[in-house]
Parts: structure tokens; C-alpha cells; sequence
């Protein structure tokens, strides 16, 4: 009699879902950078730019700290976050379009990128079985 892991397929999915993680966590670094760099314009004294600037940094760390938090579901298997991590891949596709368009192409294409893969580690057939059971 054979002894079968607690992990189950959670651990035939894990390079799948590690991939779809570290996209994530990619992201939400990204969008640390970006408040960063919001937090250095708004201090340069621009009156218009002051103004938006908080609420803009404010929703861009709530953001931040939502695709942190479903990166970290997703690594440790967690069933609920397969529709925010789906949901922040194909937002990350549409604001990369937008970027590419405006010739931001140091921003967009490794958004684009990384949602790719993104989606590609959530929707492979194994990360699909190991995101559904009942264990996860």
C-alpha cells in the first residue's frame, strides 16, 4: 500500500502555477515602480499633478497589494484566486495594448509578456485539476 502526498495534483501543478505566481508578483512589483514613480512627479511641484496624484497612488496600491495577494494564493493553490488572477491578466493585456499604441513599448510588451504567461500557467490542464479540487 502505497502512501499518496497531501498535496495531491497541487504538486503536478506546481511549476505551472509557480510560473502563473511569479507573473503576478512581477506585476505587482511593476506596479510598485509605477507608484514610485508617481510619488517622484507629484513631488516635483506640478500643481495639476499634486492634486490627482493621491487618489491615483492610493487606488495604484490597493492594486498593487490585490495582485500581491492573488500571486500568493496562487502559490499555495488557493481555488478563489483563479478568477482574479484571470481577471488581472486580461486587464494587464488591455493596458499593454494601450501602451504598445503610445509607443511605451519599454512598459507594454513586458506587460504583455507577462500576462501571457500569466494565463498560460493558470489555464494549463494541470493548474486547472489542482485549482479545482476540493483540497485546495
Amino acid at each position: 500500500m502505497g502512501m499518496r502526498s497531501a498535496r495531491g495534483p497541487q504538486a503536478a501543478a506546481a511549476p505551472l502555477l509557480r510560473v502563473a505566481a511569479a507573473a503576478l508578483a512581477a506585476e505587482a512589483a511593476g506596479l510598485c515602480v509605477a507608484i514610485v514613480l508617481n510619488i517622484i512627479d507629484s513631488a516635483s511641484g506640478d500643481s495639476w499633478t499634486t492634486s490627482n496624484a493621491i487618489g491615483f497612488i492610493v487606488i495604484e496600491v490597493i492594486a498593487a497589494a490585490a495582485v500581491a495577494w492573488t500571486a500568493s494564493g496562487l502559490a499555495r493553490v488557493r481555488p478563489w484566486a483563479r478568477t482574479p488572477a484571470v481577471m488581472t491578466q486580461v486587464f494587464a493585456i488591455m493596458i499593454a495594448f494601450w501602451l504598445v499604441e503610445a509607443h511605451r513599448y519599454a512598459w507594454g510588451i513586458p506587460a504583455l509578456l507577462l500576462a501571457i504567461a500569466g494565463l498560460a500557467g493558470v489555464f494549463a490542464p494541470s493548474s486547472l485539476r489542482a485549482l479545482s479540487s476540493p483540497g485546495g
